[in-house]
């Protein structure tokens, strides 16, 4: 604990140069973490006190107080001051481009949208019912503000249809585990999402590939996938494709719906991006909804930390079977964040932050193009970028240069089904909040990919 007079190594002088007081505050515990000189649970100054060391007036010690808290450096206990945050789970990079998340929107605060919206939930609600068990899809009230969410994508949609699942992975394995038995082989492309590949692996299934080009999974390549197999299950990302970045035309998913149809195949369509998109044809949901469960997950559009997804079933009596097959994965969704998830949709703060998130992926997505030396592939509101490397690097070699200069990006192997993976590793924009620290790694990226990879020394 900080006390008046006590020595505090972490402060500094101020510098002219290095812009406004308040920031420069910040930097300074932001520092003091990084480096070990100020540890979790360790309280602050208080703020007059602070204020008093450095020659400023309270208002200026405040403001850094606010930002540091906002930034996730400090936590206010109310009564008893500041203190240096516990740490999150640490990366191992210092700039990681790894991770597919949503961008902080400018000029919206997450965590007061958050302080806000569950004040209100629970000034609304039965706190011994939000601490309950809630087996099932979900309330009518739950199911009908996911109709809501989706209708830009599938319009009306009937909530009988519709299940309130904890996050699209969990959906995704109830999925396959429902829909294949062991052994049984699922069509997908030769890149797609990780999680498919774990929760087929765990499933005792085989990923069977049907080649695409640069508009995605060719038809004819499909009807030979699943003619080879005997599969009755395509899983599908239509929509920014995971790590491709394709978005399927309108004729290719026709196509694809209309084979699905004559085969008797039911389609798994993931669409974690399609409300970001905002321009893609109607997902096939929509022009095969008799055989094709829709999963669309709040993680890629709003936060992670809701935990919340939307499962559209072809028929009720299909969602009540997949509600079971849930239920004996993971009981339930966390009947909190799905209140939270339903308040800010019905009260459009959703639509809000998806504006927000859509705004500022479309500046970095700008930037990555403007810096990046080799042209990549992406959408214009989609969250990474997809890219092939020049032929002088191959993405083995590229990862280590990129990890000795503190940054994490995702090789090709993590998205491959089967045979050799390209050299091409995905970039995810979302992951560094700072806009100015993720222009810093990308330009970082940019001088490794524009140098030559030094030769391995002959061995004989």
């Amino acid at each position: 604990m900080a006390k008046s007079g006590a020595i505090l190594p972490w402060l500094r002088r101020f510098s002219e140069a290095a812009g406004p007081r308040y920031l420069q505050i910040v930097a300074m515990i932001e520092e003091a973490v990084r480096a070990g000189g100020l540890r979790p649970g360790e309280r602050l100054p208080p703020q007059r006190d602070l204020a008093a060391r450095l020659g400023v007036d309270l208002t200026t010690v405040t403001r850094a107080y606010n930002e540091a808290r906002h930034r996730g450096l400090v936590d206010a206990v109310t009564g008893r001051g500041s203190f240096v945050a516990a740490r999150p789970e640490a990366s191992a990079f210092l700039l990681d481009l790894s991770m597919n998340i949503p961008p902080p929107p400018k000029g919206v605060r997450l965590a007061d949208k958050l302080q806000d919206g569950l004040s209100e939930v629970l000034r609304r609600s039965d706190v011994d019912l939000l601490m309950s068990y809630h087996v099932g899809a979900g309330s009518l009230a739950d199911r009908s503000a996911g109709c809501l969410w989706l209708q830009p994508l599938l319009g009306g949609v009937d909530p009988q249809r519709l299940i309130v699942a904890p996050g699209a992975q969990s959906a995704l394995a109830a999925l396959l585990g429902l829909l294949a038995r062991p052994g049984e082989a699922v069509v997908a492309d030769r890149l797609t999402y990780p999680g498919l590949r774990t929760a087929a692996r765990q499933l005792g299934l085989r990923l069977q590939v049907a080649e695409g080009d640069e508009e995605g999974m060719l038809p004819d390549a499909l009807e030979a996938a699943l003619a080879a197999s005997g599969a009755r299950l395509l899983y599908l990302t239509p929509t920014i494709q995971n790590p491709t970045a394709v978005t399927l035309s309108a004729a290719r998913r026709e196509a694809i719906a209309r084979i699905a149809r004559q085969r008797g195949v039911e389609i798994i369509e993931d669409d974690p991006y399609g409300r970001l998109a905002g321009d893609a044809p109607p997902p096939l949901a929509a022009l095969a909804p008799e055989q094709t469960y829709y999963v669309a997950t709040l993680s890629k559009t709003l936060t992670p930390g809701l935990r919340t997804a939307f499962v559209v079933a072809p028929s009720a009596r299909q969602s009540e079977a997949l509600v079971t097959a849930l239920r004996g994965l993971i009981l339930m969704p966390s009947p909190l964040m799905t209140a939270l998830a339903v308040h800010w949709i019905r009260l459009g703060v959703a639509e809000e932050l998806l504006g927000g998130i859509r705004r500022e992926a479309a500046e970095r997505q700008r930037a990555a193009a403007e810096i990046m030396p080799v042209p990549g592939r992406a959408h214009p509101h989609g969250l990474h970028v997809w890219l092939p490397l020049p032929p002088h690097w191959d993405r083995h070699r590229l990862i280590e240069a990129a990890r000795q200069e503190g940054l994490g990006v995702t090789p090709s192997d993590a998205f491959c089904i089967e045979g050799p993976a390209p050299d091409a590793v995905r970039l995810s924009l979302g992951g560094i909040p700072d806009r100015a620290r993720l222009l810093a790694a990308l330009r970082t990226l940019a001088g490794i990919l524009a140098d030559r990879p030094v030769a391995d020394p002959m061995i004989v």
